[in-house]
């Protein structure tokens, strides 16, 4: 198996039966800044990895040159998908775009209201669609949140009732076949069976787990398959160092 790390991911689905290890990680980095704190996160495809509650606190200067292009290209109300802490929404804000954050942990939604967040909600995406939006944020792999690629075209579906005419999505992903590529550069998947990029994660902080959640990495050609089924069009608008890929979907017009 390579020895290389997933991308980061945004943030997971969790139940009142589950911790919520993310939010309860942000709400005390909020109030010691200076933390080191880090999130463990559990993979089954690979060895656990940890991940930086700070990172979740980046501004303008700290973000990445992906998630810059990102913002860039947003437009209109934005509905900024698995907000986290925030942070890209705070960005948006202060360029004057009326911005809409959505996450699904408890804990951030409150971190994002004492930041100023003016419009934060606790919903998951599948539960929510108050109005139309002209651009759907979805960044730190956002697009994850669907789970799996049937989760992606039900997804898509729903898109179409959320976005205004000229409406568009960004989201950023990657294609993690490195991950599962061997000594000899041959791969051990199963062609056979589920899509390679449909991964499990589970969080943990301070000894508390949250729920173990399916979690979607797609390629871009894949990405592009599926968007043109549910009559969208797909384009790639940046790709990084990493092989994490930013793209914009818009909806064809008959």
């Amino acid at each position: 198996m390579s020895d290389q790390k997933l991308p980061l991911q945004d943030t997971p689905p969790h139940t009142d039966s589950w911790g919520d290890p993310l939010g309860d990680a942000l709400k005390e980095y909020l109030s010691n800044p200076s933390s080191s704190d880090t999130i463990i996160v559990h993979i089954d495809i690979a060895e656990e990895e940890y991940l930086p509650v700070a990172h979740f606190f980046r501004n303008e200067q700290t973000i990445s040159e992906l998630e810059k292009q990102a913002l860039t290209a947003c437009r209109g109300h934005v509905l900024d998908i698995g907000a986290g802490a925030g942070s890209l929404s705070l960005i948006l804000q202060s360029r004057g775009l009326t911005t809409t954050a959505i996450d699904v942990s408890e804990g951030a939604v409150w971190v994002m209201n004492q930041r100023g967040v003016q419009n934060a909600h606790c919903v998951n995406i599948l539960d929510f669609g108050d109005e139309k939006y002209d651009t759907l944020l979805m960044m730190m792999n956002g697009l994850g949140v669907v789970g799996t690629l049937d989760g992606l075209a039900n997804f898509l579906e729903q898109a179409k009732d959320m976005l205004k005419p000229d409406g568009q999505i960004l989201l950023d992903s990657a294609d993690i076949l490195y991950m599962y590529e061997d000594e000899e550069g041959g791969y051990w998947i199963d062609l056979n069976g589920a899509y390679y990029g449909e991964v499990t994660y589970q969080m943990e902080y301070n000894q508390v787990k949250g729920e173990p959640f399916a979690w979607l990495f797609v390629s871009f050609d894949v990405l592009s398959e599926y968007a043109e089924a549910a009559g969208f069009t797909c384009e790639l608008l940046f790709t990084d160092e990493n092989d994490q890929y930013l793209a914009r979907l818009t909806q064809l017009h008959s």
